[in-house]
């Protein structure tokens, strides 16, 4: 089956998100609708399995699959407290939300408001699926 993720290059180590050889990325949200194309892609340029919400050791970046029924801003704000408690000092944190075209789809300027209140910066968003939109998110020490 062919990826619906376009690598950059087709490069080993250019996934959308990049994640590379080695990082351990921690996953919080993960449900049935959840693009399992880009979460392989992850785990072939890490070489790990992603680890879940249980996982309690550092890890080097994380995903959060977000979508508008989960919750509301303080619930991402939240969500994105508790992925920071593992995250190692230069870690980044992608928010995963469905694409605009569906119904569960998150407007920018929440997560922009959840990441703020959480203490954290959002520096870009990008496509990163046929779904699915990607907002990374850092550290205010991290640009």
């Amino acid at each position: 089956m062919a990826s619906t993720i376009e690598r950059q290059g087709d490069k080993p180590g250019a996934n959308p998100l990049g994640f590379t050889r080695g990082q351990i990325i921690q996953e919080f949200g993960w449900d049935s609708d959840v693009d399992e194309d880009l979460r392989d892609l992850v785990m072939d340029d890490t070489g790990e399995e992603l680890e879940d919400e249980d996982y309690t050791n550092v890890a080097d970046g994380t995903l959060v699959w977000w979508r508008s029924d989960d919750g509301d801003v303080d619930d991402l704000s939240d969500l994105l407290m508790d992925a920071m408690a593992n995250l190692d000092d230069g870690g980044v944190i992608w928010v995963l939300t469905p694409k605009a075209a569906r119904g569960d789809h998150v407007e920018s300027r929440i997560i922009e408001q959840a990441a703020r209140t959480s203490g954290l910066k959002p520096t870009s968003t990008k496509v990163v699926g046929v779904e699915w939109a990607g907002t990374r998110i850092v550290s205010k020490a991290k640009r």
